[in-house]
């Protein structure tokens, strides 16, 4: 069982403030959720209203899995530092302890030192502020989420969801993810990175996009689909479809199909017993060498010993 801890600071922002308790809660036998603020006050929020929280800092000394909320970030950026009392409150997390900031509480990370040399994300529309204020952090504009040793940081608001989301499907496999994202009523896994959501000119009406193909698509990962056969069900060019897509999902047709079919093979992988070659086949990939290949380009290691790892974790826990 982990503890989850979530961080209130003042200023926070509601919404955010529930997304631990909302996904992580949906997974009771795994995970207890408790709130605590710096020194077990009422905090005030980005709303009309408070919040009272059962907990002090000393919550975050015990925790397994530590998440902070979007706050107000006024004083930080007037002072450069952060209140001693949130300062003294960061102090007592454990080394090794994950982690996780949502949207702009990455600045917060980052005026604590914890981001200092590690890669990180933020809201697109504060992720050049964030850079020059610590350039020591490697800000990635382009992600929902940045994962970093024991860091997790992630980009706007439902992004926090995803990286929840993440955590439960890299400690727990995909099976569990799905049932919760399935509780929350929201995607087990959201395609592209922060591009999509970045504005853009509003398209004409005659513009249909490409998530219709996409659906499409899902459904036949099996086959060998190229640009050219997405871009004809998609009754565009295959320019046109490449440069709509890529607007659209922040990522190229071809990067997009290889991540659904690692995706699906990851999900076989955990949930069934199919020889490596077969999963392949069933997914697109065509050879055990090819899965092999973009697993470890994708996710450091090959098939076997991610179903080991993964089948292995979920027997344990089982017995």
């Amino acid at each position: 069982m982990d503890t989850v801890a979530v961080l209130a600071l003042d200023g926070v922002y509601p919404f955010e403030l529930g997304i631990a308790s909302r996904v992580f809660g949906s997974a009771p036998e795994r995970y207890t959720v408790a709130t605590c603020s710096p020194t077990g006050d009422a905090v005030r929020t980005g709303a009309d209203f408070d919040v009272e929280v059962a907990h002090d800092a000393a919550l975050l000394a015990t925790a397994d899995i530590v998440v902070i909320p979007p706050c107000d970030l006024e004083p930080l950026l007037s002072t450069g530092s952060l209140s001693p009392e949130v300062s003294s409150a960061l102090g007592v997390v454990r080394p090794g302890t994950q982690i996780v900031s949502i949207c702009t509480a990455s600045f917060v990370l980052a005026a604590a030192g914890f981001l200092d040399g590690r890669r990180a994300a933020t809201h697109w529309a504060e992720a050049a502020t964030l850079q020059r204020l610590f350039p020591r952090v490697a800000v990635d504009p382009r992600v929902l989420f940045a994962e970093d040793g024991d860091l997790l940081t992630s980009a706007g608001a439902a992004s926090g969801v995803d990286a929840c989301l993440h955590l439960i499907r890299r400690d727990h496999g995909s099976a569990l993810a799905n049932r919760v994202a399935r509780v929350c009523v929201v995607p087990p896994w959201r395609d592209g990175g922060q591009a999509q959501y970045i504005e853009h000119p509003v398209p004409a009406e005659a513009d249909l996009g490409t998530a219709a193909t996409r659906a499409w698509a899902t459904h036949r990962l099996h086959l060998p689909l190229t640009v050219t056969e997405l871009a004809e069900h998609a009754r565009m060019s295959p320019r046109t479809f490449a440069r709509r897509f890529q607007e659209e999902t922040g990522t190229s047709p071809a990067r997009w199909l290889t991540r659904q079919r690692l995706a699906r093979a990851r999900e076989l992988l955990e949930s069934t017993n199919l020889p490596v070659e077969r999963v392949a086949h069933q997914v697109g990939f065509g050879t055990a060498a090819a899965l092999r290949k973009h697993m470890r380009a994708e996710l450091g290691v090959p098939p076997l010993t991610y179903r080991r790892t993964f089948r292995g974790a979920v027997l344990d826990r089982a017995e």
